[in-house]
């Protein structure tokens, strides 16, 4: 189904918990990412389907080693895709919008962006990036063995098996619920990065049918403690939770416009209300600890049509009544009654 595709940037509290969205451009892909994208499924396909025809037999048969002529690349420098090449520009100018206002170490990306192109991205603002491989990425450990007599130094060591990590890279064993979780730490390499990884791997086991499953976080900060990389990654989350208040209380799915800059104004709108929305409930939950956007968005509401009631009267009321009028009418419609402000807005 057609539809819109928007990439936003939030700055995240890690002592608060929250996310504040503060900036969000559309992602429209140019035929030249499209045509890339159809190449890279297509040459998937084709060697998925070549090497089910050669068979295992004829697989043995190939020479060891790279092709002949094959050439060194330096992985770091790298072609930007455009959505890439977007997330950048909008980086540098956040950075440029709070520079000195408040230092930023981590980007944090959700497993899209766990490929060494982003990587390289993110070095070049400046950041260390945080983000999530694929369960069965081939990972390797450094080469500590004897160097070779002819060649270059051997790089790459065994290859990480996910159900035998060594007891060694344990950092946290615990049982919740039939679940046991284990969470190992190791720098690993992968062949397709530039740089080596802070890799952690957490792995749950079903006590009960000792199914097991996997995820591999990773960041480019190799003194990054396990617990903090795991904290920092899970509070991407609380983004999530930006666009579902755009969505529902202010906005996000509802607007008609067609063109990219009222699209941009109506997206980047939605997102800076639910800003406001949160910096008003900060002060509402003072006297009211469980009040939500709809007691908020009530409350304003009531004192909107008071104040518009006020204006169609011939004589003012008594202050002390007009309080008691815009208690009650603020309170209408709220899902948690509360003592509202008796100030006109």
């Amino acid at each position: 189904m057609p539809g819109l595709s928007f990439f936003a940037l939030s700055l995240v509290s890690v002592q608060e918990r929250c996310s504040y969205p503060v900036m969000m451009e559309q992602v429209v892909r140019n035929e030249e990412d499209k045509a890339a994208a159809k190449a890279k499924k297509a040459t998937k396909a084709k060697k998925k389907t070549a090497k089910t025809k050669k068979g295992a037999a004829q697989q043995s048969k190939q020479k060891p080693g790279r092709p002949k002529g094959s050439k060194n690349q330096d992985k770091t420098q790298v072609k930007l895709t455009s959505e890439l090449g977007l997330i950048k520009s909008m980086i540098q100018k956040l950075l440029l919008i709070i520079n000195g206002v408040m230092p930023l170490t981590y980007l944090v990306l959700d497993g899209q962006f766990g490929t060494n192109n982003a990587l390289q991205m993110t070095l070049q603002c400046g950041l260390k990036l945080i983000s999530k491989l694929r369960y069965d990425a081939a990972l390797y450990f450094p080469y500590r063995g004897p160097r070779n007599k002819n060649g270059p130094p051997r790089k790459y060591g065994d290859r990480l098996d996910y159900d035998n990590i060594p007891e060694r890279y344990l950092k946290a064993d615990f049982v919740e619920d039939d679940i046991r979780t284990r969470v190992y730490q190791v720098m690993m390499l992968h062949k397709e990065f530039a740089q080596p990884l802070n890799v952690v791997v957490i792995l749950k086991t079903n006590l009960k049918t000792q199914s097991r499953a996997h995820a591999v976080l990773f960041s480019s900060d190799l003194d990054l403690a396990y617990d903090l990389l795991i904290d920092y990654y899970a509070l991407r989350f609380q983004i999530e939770f930006d666009f579902r208040d755009a969505k529902q209380y202010w906005g996000l799915e509802d607007f008609m416009n067609i063109k990219q800059a009222p699209v941009t104004n109506a997206a980047n709108l939605s997102l800076f209300m639910v800003n406001v929305s949160r910096l008003l409930l900060r002060q509402l939950r003072k006297l009211k600890p469980h009040a939500g956007v709809l007691d908020l968005k009530a409350h304003f509401h009531g004192c909107r049509y008071v104040a518009e009631t006020l204006k169609l009267l011939p004589v003012f009321p008594d202050p002390i009544l007009l309080n008691h009028v815009f208690d009650a009418v603020s309170q209408l419609g709220s899902i948690h009654p509360f003592e509202p402000c008796s100030d006109p807005p």
